[in-house]
């Protein structure tokens, strides 16, 4: 069937590539003009997409990448994939989704069914994307099916990531069980579209709190001098009833800094108040600082002057993603302090100063941010050079152990 994805990003790029991989035609929708030149080319920004296979299947009309809204025409079935970020102060910020939504109503066709994958609050599609797509002369369909990317992860795919799934309606509901049946193994359908919506809010809740427990456990660590790694990597041999968070310097990506914040949006406007996770929000939007504050201590409290090297600054191990990565704000902290700051990430194009083509060993401090395989950190370690790992995915050296 013909198949349109509007956003062609992290989550948008994967569901159209494995939707057209399993006999679908699609257009990749996207209004980065750049984005899609380069995918008409087979070049890729997503972890785990190869340049032979975007060619294969653009040169076969399997997909069509495109800026061009008029292509959603004759669409069986129309996924949203757009960011739903946060604005200024922190609240939700649907301008893509609602841009999204009424270029499909001047395009739609009759029988279409549309799919909401962008992460939202519960009530998203039935009371803001419904209302503007609706046509009184067509016959369309509503679904929800939040996204469950995870960019880099070689284990857990579209494929084999269950999906949850929920239509308004039955005949909406066994169209996109249908729809992603096709190619998702696994399929679980909501009892209703809020419930599939607030089960991905939920997912990354779960994480923020946990991670904020962890960063918080680092602090208590500190002050009582043992190694807060150590600790929960102990803790983890319990077969049951224990999952294992580490702390970190903060939170990135777009999910876990971001979904909490839908919740919580959600929840004041029925006048609940999210003590938890607005808590669980500012612990882990504060520890640069904290941070900060423990590299101090470490360096007789004082930072000016000193020569120091960030390595990894995109928000994940082995991913160039920048988003809401808590490096960044690490980095211009630390320049606050009077330090001498480069950063060095090889899978990382940005434009920012200090950027460096290696690991310096001649630096009077190493901090390991995102350890992507790609960087030998034995360099370091030969050279003897003092390094603190900040890392939640290292686990290699404690979080207050120097080398």
């Amino acid at each position: 069937m013909k198949v349109t994805i509007i956003g062609q990003g992290y989550v948008g790029l994967n569901v159209a590539i494995t939707a057209a991989s399993n006999g679908h035609k699609v257009v990749g929708l996207d209004r980065d003009a750049e984005l899609i030149k380069n995918l008409n080319l087979g070049l890729t920004h997503v972890p785990g997409i190869v340049k032979d296979v975007i060619q294969s299947l653009t040169q076969s009309n399997d997909y069509l990448p495109t800026t061009d809204s008029a292509e959603i025409a004759g669409s069986e079935v129309i996924v949203i994939a757009v960011p739903t970020p946060l604005d200024s102060f922190r609240k939700p910020d649907l301008k893509f989704l609602e841009s999204a939504s009424k270029i499909i109503s001047e395009h739609v066709s009759d029988n279409t069914l549309i799919i909401n994958e962008s992460t939202s609050y519960p009530g998203t599609l039935r009371n803001i994307i419904m209302p503007l797509i609706k046509s009184h002369n067509k016959r369309l369909f509503f679904a929800a099916a939040p996204e469950r990317v995870d960019p880099g992860n070689t284990a857990w795919n579209i494929g084999n990531t269950p999906r949850v799934v929920a239509g308004i309606g039955l005949e909406a509901t066994q169209k996109v069980t249908d729809f992603y049946s096709s190619f998702c193994k696994s399929i679980h359908v909501a009892p209703n579209v809020e419930v599939a919506e607030a089960s991905k809010l939920f997912e990354n809740t779960f994480r923020q709190v946990n991670i904020a427990l962890a960063n918080e456990f680092s602090e208590i660590a500190s002050a009582l001098n043992f190694s807060a790694n150590e600790a929960i990597s102990l803790a983890a041999t319990k077969p049951f009833g224990f999952m294992a968070f580490y702390p970190s310097i903060g939170v990135g990506g777009h999910c876990i800094p971001v979904d909490p914040s839908y919740l919580s949006y959600a929840a004041e406007k029925v006048g609940i108040k999210t003590q938890f996770i607005n808590t669980a929000n500012q612990i882990n939007l504060n520890m640069v600082p904290r941070v900060i504050d423990r590299i101090k201590q470490e360096m007789h409290n004082t930072l000016n002057g000193l020569r120091i090297q960030v390595a990894g600054v995109s928000y994940k191990s082995n991913i160039s993603d920048l988003r809401e990565s808590p490096a960044l704000n690490l980095i211009t902290e630390l320049l606050k302090t009077g330090a001498k700051v480069q950063w060095f990430d090889p899978l990382v194009n940005l434009d920012l100063p200090g950027r460096s083509g290696s690991l310096d060993t001649s630096i009077d401090l190493g901090l390991i941010v995102t350890p992507h395989d790609v960087i030998d950190f034995s360099v370091w370690k030969s050279a003897k050079v003092k390094v603190l790992d900040l890392s939640a995915d290292s686990k290699n050296y404690g979080w207050s152990k120097f080398f």
